[in-house]
């Protein structure tokens, strides 16, 4: 059975593919690339009408990577996805507390998802850095108090928590918020994969080499 085994190839193949379901959205090129890399990412073109990007997202979100910006996540799965050879040429870290003791122990203690409790824990960390939530509706939710309470102010946000309880909602709540840029997808769909492509389509807007 012959079959591609370039990896380029097949990824080029593989936008081929996606293109003709995102070309009537009107996308910038910068979109496009998101688009397609969530798109690939999922193996799911039904994604194509459900991604929403905040008009300024992609500009803050590559200017806070240029200047050094960390990210955090929900999940060690979005933490380990996440190009950090890349990242780390301009400065930046991922973290991830959600084995942490102190946030098992928080969790424990308020209740809550360790998830909601890692994001209680960043706090003011979180001001000026770019949040990948990929998994936990509970940290999207979090996060989405700190900035409303807390005036915490992160660059951006990748919101694409992935389920059937909480999930849509805050994503919606999400959407509707007017300080942070973000991105996100409607409804149940998302995931750790999901916020990692998203994630990595903006590291490779600037610097396409992979490496």
């Amino acid at each position: 059975m012959e079959f591609m085994k370039n990896p380029a190839q097949i990824e080029n193949r593989s936008m081929e593919i996606i293109a003709p379901y995102i070309k009537d959205l009107n996308l910038s090129f910068e979109e496009t690339k998101i688009y397609s890399r969530i798109i690939h990412a999922a193996g799911d073109v039904d994604y194509a009408p459900l991604i929403k990007i905040h008009k300024n997202f992609i500009e803050s979100a590559k200017s806070a990577i240029l200047r050094g910006a960390n990210i955090f996540t929900d999940v060690e799965m979005v933490r380990t996805g996440i190009n950090k050879r890349a990242l780390k040429k301009f400065g930046g870290e991922v973290f991830c507390k959600v084995a942490d003791d102190d946030t098992r122990e928080l969790a424990t203690r308020e209740n809550i998802t360790r998830s909601m409790a890692a994001m209680r824990i960043f706090g003011k960390n979180l001001d000026g850095a770019i949040i990948a939530v990929g998994n936990a509706p509970t940290a999207l939710f979090e996060v989405l108090r700190l900035v409303r309470e807390e005036n915490i102010l992160p660059a951006a946000i990748i919101g694409v928590p992935v389920g059937f309880v909480g999930a849509a909602d805050s994503k919606a709540e999400l959407a509707k918020q007017k300080k942070i840029p973000f991105i996100t997808v409607e409804g149940t769909k998302g995931g750790s994969s999901i916020a990692v492509a998203a994630l990595n389509a903006i590291l490779y807007l600037i610097n396409d080499s992979r490496n």
